[in-house]
Parts: structure tokens; sequence; C-alpha cells
């Protein structure tokens, strides 16, 4: 693959630091990433070493991130950020539905300004993607306080790649989850990558031998992994 034909964001310089008693330290400082469209970046890591904070800051999510990140080419100043989280979608490790039907929870981003006019998907559409995520037993008007942890964590994904976003950000999807819950989400993670979407997926005991890059963010360096210990 040309990684410089298809890239789809890139970070460069990032540096996002944390307050301590003396002075501000470094999560990581400088750090560049390329994420090319059509492409599955597995990023892992000791625990501290700052996943959690690259996936909220190439979301924009960290207003106290320095350096730039570009999306398409624009960089993203030029970028208003409601368009961009729209087009950069990140989803926690405990990604909450809110109170109401499962219906209610995966139409809930056509209630927000930034897709104002836009159709949601109907009953139909709905349906069938529930089937095609294996929850073809959970209907549509099933409370989500109901679901499983497994079952929510479908549905908190599908919520997103309903939006069609460019980019998911996805941090530790299949933690916590049984066997049979992390094989669906790795599918339906596979299925968008294989559409065109492009993903960056903070790893810890699974490994998924169908990444396409990766990296790992050590002593605030971020460093491509060639072999697949």
């Amino acid at each position: 693959m040309s990684w410089e034909m298809s890239l789809l964001l890139r970070a460069r310089g990032l540096t996002a630091t944390r307050p301590s008693d003396a002075a501000s330290a470094a999560v990581f400082a400088d750090l560049d990433l390329d994420v090319a469209a059509g492409t599955l970046t597995d990023v892992s890591g000791p625990s501290g070493s700052g996943k959690t904070t690259l996936l909220l800051a190439l979301a924009r999510l960290l207003p106290d991130v320095t350096g730039e990140l570009y999306l398409d080419d624009v960089i993203a100043a030029e970028v208003d950020p409601r368009m961009w989280r729209s087009r950069v979608a990140y989803l926690p490790q405990r990604a909450l539905l809110a109170p109401g039907t499962v219906h209610s929870n995966l139409v809930q981003p056509w209630t927000l300004r930034i897709r104002s006019g836009v159709t949601p998907p109907s009953e139909g559409e709905l349906r069938a993607a529930l089937d095609g995520v294996g929850l073809d037993g959970i209907g549509l008007d099933r409370a989500a306080a109901r679901l499983s942890v497994g079952q929510a964590a479908r549905v908190a994904l599908l919520r997103v790649v309903l939006t069609a976003p460019a980019c998911v950000l996805l941090d530790e999807p299949d933690a916590s989850l049984d066997d049979e819950s992390a094989k669906q989400v790795a599918s339906m993670t596979a299925r968008f990558v294989g559409s065109g979407g492009a993903v960056v997926r903070v790893r810890h005991a699974r490994v998924d031998a169908n990444a396409d890059r990766r990296m790992r963010l050590a002593d605030g360096r971020l460093t491509e992994v060639t072999g697949r210990d």
C-alpha cells in the first residue's frame, strides 16, 4: 500500500502533558502518526503510557495538546471541531448507552445539530444492521439497560459505524467482553475497514493478526512493531 497516496489522518509533533507537583510531565512528545484510509492500526503499550490520551488527541477532545493534526490534508484549525468529530469518531472502552431503547440509542447521533435535516436510518435498516452483528434476537424496543455488556458494546459500535465516519478511534473495544462478543466486535471493525474506513485501536490482551500496522507507545515514543510478538 502507498501510505502517501491514501493518507486520511496525520499527526505531527503531538505533545501531551500531565500535571505534576514539580512541573508538567510529558505523556508523550513530538509524536508523529499517519493513518491511511482502509487500514487498521493497533496501538499497544504499558498502562499509563498515554494510549487513551493519544486517541483523545486525535479526536480533538484534549484542548491542551500541542502539535498539528490534518484530516484529508486540511489542518485541524480550518475544520470545525464538530465536523472533525463527526468524521473522526472516538469510542471509549466502556461506551455508555443512554436511557431508553436500542432504537433511540442507534438514532441518537441524528438528534445532534451537526446532522440537522439528515434522515436517520429506517427501522428496517436498523434491524438489518443488528442482525448483521449477531444481535438478531434483540428487538429495537429492547431497553438498553437490559443489554449484556457484550450486546451493549456492539450497539455502541454500531451506532458509530452507522454515521459513516472516515476514521474510528477504539479504546480497547473488546476489554471485558466474552469471546463471542469480542469476535463480533472484531468482525464489525474489519467490515468497516474493508469499506474504506480507517481504524486506530488501542489493544491490550488480544492480538489481531489482521491489523495492517502495529504501533507501540512507551516512554513517550511511538514506534512501529514489525514482528507478531
